[in-house]
């Protein structure tokens, strides 16, 4: 269970009030709407340059795997276990990121990220910092656009190119596929992504609705008004309410008896 004290909820608040000031915003796909205008903000620092090997780490990058009794498209977990997943769109300003990450790991929770492809390419540092965290990591395509609406060569491109930039930086082309601007992948993109190495497409039964920028209170509101065991939860980097909200978050879920595992970990 995740225990979270006062005092460490109110500094990590602190934190995220200094990350809102200069967030990037993340495009949301809840239902393929349009990404919201990026706020103006400083420079983020240059990434380190990136050798094209995989990093070297004691942490090893797992590959799919198929789930006996798991539908094609995976909405949640076993509800029979007091666990959850809280799973993120990997893609905006990386200080948030990286804020997001530390946060759940001060707490005791795990995440999984499925990341766009662009996003890997300016920061690659950022995929091996999630494994090295005990988080899962996945594609959630190139370049973020509505892969249900292209074209087959298109669309499979967009799934081998953002798997290609996993492997490059961890060996893996990762744990799990999540089309962009879609909960769901429709029928020729779930058979492009299996042929591509996904057995499965995560998708989920809990929106947080964190990409319509309600305010940190609501996010939380939103994930707890539909969250129980077992269940997948929509969340997105690159949003400052996120960041506000996942302490409350971790602390209401911890008063409920639910603890915030990776993917891999729920359905295990």
């Amino acid at each position: 269970m995740v225990r979270v004290t006062t005092t460490n909820r109110r500094e990590v608040l602190r934190a995220g009030a200094g990350i809102v000031a200069g967030g990037a915003l993340a495009a949301g796909c809840g239902s393929g709407q349009a990404a919201p205008s990026p706020t103006p903000t400083a420079a983020s620092p240059p990434p380190p340059p990136s050798s094209g090997r995989p990093a070297t780490s004691a942490k090893a990058a797992p590959a799919p795997r198929a789930y006996a009794g798991q539908p094609a498209q995976i909405t949640h977990g076993p509800r029979s276990r007091p666990q959850v997943a809280l799973t993120f769109h990997g893609q905006g300003d990386p200080g948030i990121a990286h804020s997001l990450l530390t946060t759940a790991e001060r707490y005791g929770a795990r995440l999984t990220v499925l990341a766009v492809g662009t996003w890997l390419d300016e920061h690659p540092d950022i995929a091996r910092r999630i494994l090295d965290g005990g988080h899962d990591l996945g594609n959630h395509t190139q370049r973020h656009i509505d892969v249900n609406a292209l074209a087959e060569a298109d669309a499979r491109r967009e799934i081998t190119d953002c798997a290609d930039r996993l492997k490059r930086l961890t060996g893996s082309i990762g744990t799990w596929f999540r089309p962009s601007r879609s909960p769901t992948a429709s029928p020729l993109v779930a058979r492009l992504a299996r042929a591509v190495g996904y057995p499965h497409v995560l998708s989920y039964d809990v929106d947080s609705l964190d990409y319509t920028r309600p305010g940190a209170a609501a996010v939380t509101r939103n994930v707890l008004a539909e969250v129980r065991s077992g269940s997948v939860v929509s969340l997105h980097f690159g949003y400052p309410d996120t960041v506000a909200a996942l302490p409350d978050l971790l602390h209401e879920l911890g008063r409920r008896n639910l603890r915030a595992v990776t993917t891999t970990e729920l359905l295990s």
